[in-house]
């Protein structure tokens, strides 16, 4: 079985009378330590199949199953423990706790797991060992993704979901970003899944589904994944 199987999922908005198909029978699997990246164009339903994979939205029709276990069967409850244990989110935007220092942004996540990593360690890992006592406002957006990246993973999750993880910074700090992304995959065995609009960014993952219009328009495997260095958009 694969570590993620999503199966004829539908996903329906009802507003009023109007329905609006958000997925349409939308069928993937992805492989345990692969770096997965979701592509298409702002509407297409990416980020409602990473809410879907995260426990934060449910389906209208269709199976998910992740790690052996079918979340799309969970109860509100079942679904806050699979996203507080198993899950770890970066977002556009980095929601970091403004009067809490980037350790303690860090050891906040890590309080709420089972098995979380060291936060200081984790944030030597992705270079702010000399930013840790700094807050918020007192690092550059690249830093401040970096807090949130090292958040995400000190849970020591089993799926890391990163919904446009560059889109709000610039394109130096964004491939810097993308990098630590790709480290982490390869060298902590974690799945990672990057939703973009960039198609450039295809070439850096294991496996690409293209969505369009809530419907998977191909998915391709990529036996020679690129590092981020040697990609330009």
């Amino acid at each position: 079985m694969s570590f993620i199987d999503f199966d004829g999922v539908t996903k329906v908005y009802q507003t009023g009378e109007i329905a609006t198909h958000a997925l349409d029978g939308a069928s993937f699997t992805v492989e345990d330590g692969q770096f997965v990246v979701i592509v298409g164009a702002s509407g297409a339903g990416k980020t409602t199949i990473l809410n879907i994979l995260g426990g934060m939205d449910t389906l209208t029709a269709g199976t998910v199953t992740v790690d052996g276990k079918v979340i799309s069967s969970f109860s509100k409850r079942e679904l806050t423990t699979y996203r507080r244990f198993d899950v770890g989110f970066v977002f556009q935007f980095y929601n970091l706790v403004q009067n809490l220092t980037a350790l303690e942004n860090v050891e906040l996540a890590a309080q709420i797991c089972k098995d979380p990593l060291s936060a200081a360690d984790v944030l030597t890992e992705v270079g702010l060992q000399d930013r840790m006592y700094n807050f918020p406002a007192q690092l550059s957006g690249g830093e401040q993704q970096r807090v949130a990246i090292a958040r995400a993973i000190a849970k020591n999750p089993k799926l890391l979901l990163c919904d446009e993880p560059t889109g709000a910074l610039d394109y130096n700090t964004g491939k810097a970003i993308l990098k630590l992304l790709q480290y982490t995959c390869r060298n902590t065995g974690k799945t990672v899944i990057v939703i973009t609009h960039n198609q450039a960014i295809t070439r850096m993952a294991d496996r690409i589904i293209r969505v369009k219009s809530g419907v998977i328009e191909g998915i391709e495997e990529n036996p020679n994944p690129e590092s981020i260095e040697t990609i330009t958009w």
